[in-house]
C-alpha cells in the first residue's frame, strides 16, 4: 500500500465521495468511522503507515466534505415558489418571464427547441418585481409553424435572451424504479423548466463575446458544421451512426439502429473514449513524426490537441476521463516520469469529483472508471494464463481485452439496463476492433480530407459505406438472436460491489498461479536454495503445492461467482406473495401482475396519442416519447420480467396497445388474449400483425371462460359475450370500449376486477349476465378487493348500481396528469366516495402497487 500512495487516496477520495451521495449525514459519519477503524487496523498490521492512513483519512473526509456542502448549495433561489409548487401538486406551473444566457447547444427535433439557460434575473407573474439571481432553467419552446425553426436555428450558446413561459417542476419518478428526471437536472444544479409558446416569446440577442459560453458556442459551431459535411459524405441511412462514431454526436443516430447496438453492448463505440482518444493521438503522433518533429514537441503539440478534440467529441465524463489520463500521461512522459495506468487513472477520478462532485452518479463515468480499472487490472493475468502462441497471439490479446472488458462491465450493464446478450462478447470481439481502426480512422481522414477537397473526401468516404452495411447487416444479424438475449432484475448495489470486489481478487489469483506456473519461479527457487536447505525438487513440489492451494482458490471463487449469477437471475424465486401494479402510462392502461407461483400477466400497454394533421409532418420528432420504450419495458425489465405469460388486450385502442409494440419487440410473450375483434387503425393492424409474425399464439376470449396459471391464481373472463360468429372469423370493429375484455383476478383470496373501458349500459348487462348465471351465488358474493375504475374514470361510468353489484374496498383510476377529458369526472369520485371505497390515481399517486400475501392480507404500497 505504501508503494501507491496516490491510488489508495483516489480510491479514499471516491469513496468519500459515494458515501456522501449515497448516505445522510449521519451515514456519513458511520461510513467515515468504519473508514478510520479500516485505517488503524491496516497501520496496525504493517500494511500502511501512519502518513498514508492520514493522507486517506483526509481524502475521505474531502471529498464527503465537498459533496455535502456542494449538496446545501445545490437548492433554488426561488424557495417560495418551490413551496407552493409542491402544495399545488403535479400540474403546478406559473407565468414567468426569465433573462439570462444560454448555456448549452441549441436542440431543435421537429417542434420542440430545448436549451439551457443561466438565469439572472426571473419575474413570476403576481410578483411586484422581478428578482436578480443566479437560477438554471432547462427550456423547452413548442414551435408553432415551420419557418420558425430556421429562427431557433439562429441561437447559439452564449446569446443573451429574454424568455416568456411557464415555469414548472420537472417530474419526479412516478413509478417505482422508474427515471427521475426531477433527480437527474438537480444532479446538474437545475430545478425548474421553463415552458415557452413559440419564438415570439422568446428575444435573443449577441451576448459578450470572450465568456466561456461564447466560447463554446464557437465550437458547437463547429460541431455543426463538421457533422453537416458528415452528411454530405455519407447517406442517410450512415450519417447519423457515423457523427456519433467520429464526433460524438448522437442527436441524429436512428433510434431502432442504436437499440440494437444496444442490445449487443456495443453502445460504448458510439460513445468517444479512451480508444478513440488513443486512436486520435496514435495518427496524430504519426503525422508528427512524419514531419520529422522532436520528441518534446511532439509531446507538447499533443498535450494541446487532446483539450480540442474532447471539446469537438462533445465532453461527456467519458471523454473528459480519456483527455485528462492522456494530457497527464504525455505530461508525465515529457517529465520522465512516466509510472503506469492506475496512477493516471487516479489522478484524473479526483481532477473531476474535485471540480463537480456529481459526477459520481454519471453512468458514462462510472462506466468509463470501472471498465479501465478492469483492464489495467485483468488484462495482463488473463493474457498469461493463456497459451503463448506465435501465430495468432494478437487474437488472443484482443480476446483476452474483449473477455476481461465483458466481465468488468457486466453488473454494471446490468444494473442500469437490465440486459445481455450471450453474443455481445462476439460482436465485441469482431466489431470493436473492425470499427475502431478501420471505419472511425476511414470516417475521420474522410471528413479532414473533405475540409479543403470535398471530392476527395467523398472519395474516401466511399470505401466506408461497404464497411458499414456489412457492420449493420451484422449487429441486426446477431441482435435478432432472441433466444439468447436475457433480462435481469436491478441488483442490489452490495452485489454490483461484491462481483467487482471477487473479480478483482480472481485476477490477483490468477496472476499468482500463472507466475508460480513459469519458469521465473524455479529461477527465484534456485536463488531460493542458496540460503534455505531446499533442493531443487523440494522446492518445485512446494510451488506445486502452493499451486494447488491458489488453484482451489480460484475454483471456489468461480463458484461463487456462478452462485451470484443465479440469485440475481432468479431473484425471486422463492418468493410467494403476488403483486398487482397500475403503471402510471399517462392517459391510459398497463397493469403488471405477478402470482403466487412467479407467472407474469401484463393488461394493455398504454399509448402516446398523437394528433398530426396533413402538413405538419415538420413536427415529427427523430426520437418521439414512447410510453412502451421510454417507460414500460424498462420497468418490466427492471423488475425481472424474462417472459410474459399473458398479455391481455383489453380493446384495440391506442391509449392501451400502442406502448406493446415495445414489449413485443423486447420481452418474449407466450400468449396473448384480446376480444376477438379487428380495428382498422395502423396501430392495431401493426400490433396483430407483429403478434403473428412472432408466432405468438392469440386467443379470443369470452364470458365464462376460466384459466389457473397456478394453483393460487384464478382467472375469469366476465365479459365480453359470445356472438355466435365463426371461430374462423374475425369481426372488424371501430368503436372497441364496449367490447373491453373484463376480467376478474383471484390471488389467494383477494380479488381484483379489471374493467377495460365500458360504460354504464355495459355494466348493466355484465351484472344481468352475472345475476342469470347463479342468483345464490350472486347474492353472497364476496366484494372485490380492488377494482380498476373504468374507462378512466369517465362520467358515463363506473354507475352506483356496478359499485353496489362488486362492492369494492378499493378503486384505481390509470389518468394522466394533464388529460383534457377531464378523468376521473367529479360525479365518479363522489359515488366512489359514498360507496365508501378508497380510490387511488395515478395522475396524483403515481403507480399504484399492491402486495397480496398467502394470509389474505392485501396491503397497500404508494409510490
Amino acid at each position: 500500500m505504501n508503494r501507491r500512495p496516490l491510488i489508495w487516496f483516489a480510491i479514499c477520495f471516491v469513496g468519500g465521495s459515494a458515501a456522501a451521495a449515497g448516505f445522510s449525514s449521519r451515514g456519513v459519519l458511520l461510513a467515515a468511522g468504519a473508514a478510520a477503524l479500516l485505517g488503524t487496523a491496516a497501520v496496525l498490521c504493517r500494511l500502511a503507515s501512519w502518513q498514508l492512513a492520514g493522507a486517506c483519512a483526509l481524502a475521505v473526509s474531502l471529498a464527503a466534505g465537498q459533496r455535502l456542502w456542494a449538496d446545501a448549495r445545490n437548492v433554488t433561489e426561488l424557495p417560495a415558489l418551490l413551496a407552493a409548487a409542491e402544495a399545488d401538486g403535479p400540474r403546478a406551473a406559473y407565468a414567468a418571464e426569465a433573462v439570462g444566457t444560454i448555456m448549452s447547444a441549441v436542440e431543435i427535433d421537429g417542434d420542440r427547441v430545448m436549451f439551457r439557460v443561466a438565469a439572472d434575473r426571473i419575474h413570476v407573474e403576481g410578483e411586484a418585481a422581478s428578482r436578480e439571481l443566479r437560477e438554471r432553467l432547462v427550456v423547452h419552446v413548442r414551435l408553432a409553424v415551420q419557418p420558425e425553426q430556421a429562427i431557433a436555428a439562429a441561437w447559439q450558446r452564449g446569446d443573451r435572451v429574454r424568455l416568456a413561459g411557464e415555469l414548472t417542476r420537472p417530474a419526479g419518478a412516478s413509478n417505482s424504479g422508474g427515471f427521475d428526471y426531477r433527480r437527474y437536472l438537480s444532479s446538474q444544479r437545475i430545478h425548474w423548466l421553463l415552458k415557452v409558446q413559440g419564438t415570439a416569446a422568446v428575444e435573443a440577442a449577441a451576448g459578450p463575446q470572450w465568456t466561456a459560453a461564447a466560447l463554446l458556442g464557437r465550437v458547437d459551431n463547429a460541431r455543426a458544421c463538421l457533422g453537416a459535411r458528415m452528411d454530405k459524405l455519407y447517406p442517410s441511412a450512415q450519417s447519423g451512426y457515423m457523427k456519433g462514431l467520429v464526433l460524438g454526436i448522437r442527436e441524429d443516430l436512428d433510434p431502432e439502429q442504436f437499440q440494437q447496438f444496444s442490445r449487443l453492448g456495443l453502445t460504448h463505440i458510439l460513445a468517444i473514449s479512451g480508444l478513440h482518444v488513443a486512436v486520435f493521438l496514435y495518427a496524430l503522433g504519426g503525422l508528427l513524426r512524419f514531419a520529422r518533429m522532436s520528441r518534446e514537441r511532439i509531446l507538447l503539440l499533443l498535450m494541446v490537441s487532446v483539450p480540442l478534440y474532447v471539446l469537438l467529441a462533445g465532453a461527456s465524463p467519458s471523454v473528459i476521463r480519456a483527455g485528462l489520463m492522456a494530457v497527464l500521461g504525455l505530461l508525465a512522459a515529457r517529465l520522465g516520469k512516466l509510472k503506469d495506468g492506475m496512477h493516471l487513472l487516479a489522478a484524473a477520478a479526483v481532477l473531476m469529483l474535485a471540480y463537480d462532485p456529481f459526477f459520481i452518479e454519471n453512468v458514462s463515468f462510472q462506466l468509463s472508471f470501472i471498465v479501465t480499472i478492469g483492464l489495467v487490472i485483468g488484462v495482463q493475468p488473463v493474457r498469461k494464463a493463456m497459451p503463448k502462441w506465435r501465430k495468432g497471439g494478437s487474437l488472443l490479446d484482443l480476446f483476452a481485452v474483449t473477455l476481461v472488458a465483458q466481465l468488468v462491465s457486466f453488473p454494471v450493464t446490468i444494473y442500469y439496463f437490465n440486459q445481455f446478450h450471450m453474443l455481445s462478447m462476439l460482436a465485441n470481439f469482431v466489431l470493436v476492433p473492425f470499427i475502431s481502426f478501420v471505419v472511425m480512422p476511414l470516417g475521420a481522414v474522410a471528413l479532414l480530407l473533405a475540409i479543403p477537397w470535398e471530392a476527395g473526401g467523398k472519395l474516401l468516404a466511399f470505401a466506408s459505406h461497404y464497411a458499414n452495411d456489412w457492420t449493420f447487416a451484422l449487429v441486426d444479424h446477431l441482435s435478432r438472436v432472441d433466444s439468447l438475449r436475457t433480462i435481469w432484475a436491478t441488483p442490489p448495489i452490495w452485489w454490483v460491489a461484491a462481483w467487482l470486489t471477487i473479480l478483482g481478487a480472481l485476477f490477483r489469483l490468477v496472476n499468482l498461479w500463472t507466475d508460480r506456473r513459469t519458469a521465473r519461479y524455479l529461477e527465484a527457487a534456485l536463488d531460493l536454495e542458496q540460503t534455505q536447505p531446499l533442493g531443487i525438487i523440494t522446492t518445485y513440489e512446494f510451488a506445486q503445492a502452493g499451486n494447488k492451494k491458489l488453484s482451489t482458490c480460484i475454483f471456489a471463487l468461480l463458484i461463487l461467482l456462478s452462485a451470484m449469477l443465479f440469485y440475481v437471475y432468479k431473484p425471486d424465486l422463492f418468493n410467494k406473495q403476488a403483486s398487482v401494479s397500475f403503471i402510471d402510462v399517462g392517459q391510459g392502461d398497463a397493469i403488471h401482475i405477478r402470482t403466487p407461483g412467479g407467472k407474469h400477466i401484463l393488461i394493455d400497454g398504454g399509448g402516446t396519442l398523437t394528433y398530426r394533421k396533413p402538413g405538419e409532418e415538420w413536427r415529427e420528432r427523430s426520437d418521439p416519447f414512447e410510453v412502451g420504450r421510454k417507460v414500460l419495458v424498462p420497468l418490466l425489465m427492471k423488475r425481472g420480467v424474462q417472459e410474459i405469460d399473458i398479455l391481455v388486450i383489453s380493446h384495440l385502442d391506442s391509449d392501451h396497445i400502442r406502448g406493446l409494440k415495445a414489449v413485443l419487440d423486447t420481452i418474449p410473450v407466450r400468449s396473448i388474449w384480446w376480444n376477438g375483434t379487428v380495428k382498422e387503425s395502423d396501430d392495431a393492424q401493426q400490433l396483430l400483425k407483429q403478434a403473428v409474425s412472432l408466432r405468438i399464439p392469440l386467443y379470443s376470449v369470452r364470458a365464462g371462460m376460466m384459466h389457473q396459471p397456478d394453483k393460487n391464481t384464478e382467472i375469469s373472463i366476465i365479459w365480453p359475450l359470445a356472438d355466435g360468429a365463426s371461430p374462423e372469423k374475425v369481426a372488424a370493429l371501430e368503436e372497441q370500449n364496449e367490447k373491453s375484455v373484463v376480467m376478474t383476478v383471484q390471488l389467494y383470496q383477494s380479488t381484483f376486477l379489471f374493467s377495460g373501458d365500458i360504460n354504464s349500459e355495459t355494466e348493466k348487462a355484465i351484472i344481468r349476465n352475472e345475476q342469470n348465471k347463479s342468483p345464490l351465488l350472486s347474492s353472497e358474493r364476496k366484494p372485490v378487493s380492488v377494482m380498476k375504475v373504468a374507462h378512466h374514470g369517465s362520467r358515463f361510468s363506473t354507475s352506483e348500481a356496478w359499485l353496489a353489484y362488486w362492492k369494492p374496498s378499493g378503486a384505481v383510476a390509470s389518468v394522466g396528469a394533464t388529460n383534457s377529458y377531464g378523468h376521473p369526472n367529479p360525479d365518479v369520485l363522489s359515488r366512489l366516495a359514498k360507496q365508501g371505497t378508497e380510490i387511488w390515481r395515478t395522475d396524483v399517486d403515481g403507480e399504484v402497487r399492491f402486495t397480496v400475501t398467502d394470509q389474505a392480507l392485501l396491503s397497500y404500497i404508494k409510490e
